[in-house]
């Protein structure tokens, strides 16, 4: 207790080989106070301070805070051009844009008796302010004929905006099936103040989506867009260009 470190103290500054470092203030905040006799006789009073490791602690916490923040920037930047390689690797979420074969496509045969719907679906990520939806929700179609469909983006700001979309097909096994004659994913598109544009999916569903047991069922699928914003004069790799879409 107190009392008797005072006189411990005392008893201490009374011969002339011990030195004294006084923590009368430490103790009365609850500090640790740790005392260690060297060979030298001399009495060290080492305080640690609850606030002096909580500040420690503060500190920890805050540069793991920014560590996790420029990783997060890291994976949102490499997210579009990781993506448009898994889709072309695996065949899920539809394939690459343009990649129709253009002969395939001049001698196909609807399949009339196999009628699909395609439902429409957009989404913009947390940082891109645009307003984005397709035109039509959803349209009825036979396997193996062409689809003409068109999604609606706005930029409310008063400052230019370029994006950039990514899609998914769900269920995912009908992804290989569907094809794109025209599209406007993977590609920068720049919108400036209060512009507005129609983007044109121009697609078909392979014929041989008919005769694959596991979509026997699947009568209707869902195509989505995502739009990120990008920075000028940030250049994504696998990405076009374009100063706007396609009116």
């Amino acid at each position: 207790n107190l009392s008797s470190f005072r006189a411990l103290n005392h008893s201490f500054s009374s011969r002339t080989h011990f030195r004294t470092l006084h923590c009368l203030n430490a103790i009365k905040d609850n500090a640790l106070i740790v005392c260690t006799r060297k060979p030298t006789n001399a009495v060290l009073f080492r305080c640690f301070s609850q606030s002096e490791r909580k500040r420690n602690r503060n500190r920890d916490l805050a540069l793991y805070g920014t560590a996790f923040a420029i990783f997060t920037f890291a994976v949102s930047y490499a997210a579009v051009p990781l993506y448009r390689i898994y889709c072309q690797s695996t065949g899920k979420g539809g394939r690459a844009t343009l990649d129709a074969d253009e002969d395939k496509v001049a001698k196909m045969q609807p399949v009339k008796d196999r009628l699909i719907t395609v439902r429409f679906s957009a989404d913009v990520s947390s940082q891109l302010a645009w307003n984005f939806k397709p035109t039509q929700i959803e349209v009825k179609v036979p396997v193996g004929e062409t689809v003409l469909a068109f999604y609606t983006a706005r930029n409310p700001l008063q400052s230019p905006i370029i994006g950039v979309a990514t899609y998914n097909v769900i269920p995912f096994e009908a992804g290989q099936y569907l094809h794109k004659i025209q599209c406007f994913c993977f590609e920068e598109q720049r919108l400036n103040p209060n512009e507005e544009v129609d983007m044109p999916v121009f697609f078909y569903l392979d014929p041989e989506y008919a005769t694959d047991p596991r979509l026997e069922n699947v009568n209707t699928i869902v195509l989505s867009y995502t739009f990120f914003e990008t920075k000028e004069g940030i250049k994504l790799p696998f990405l076009s260009s374009n100063s706007k879409a396609i009116t």
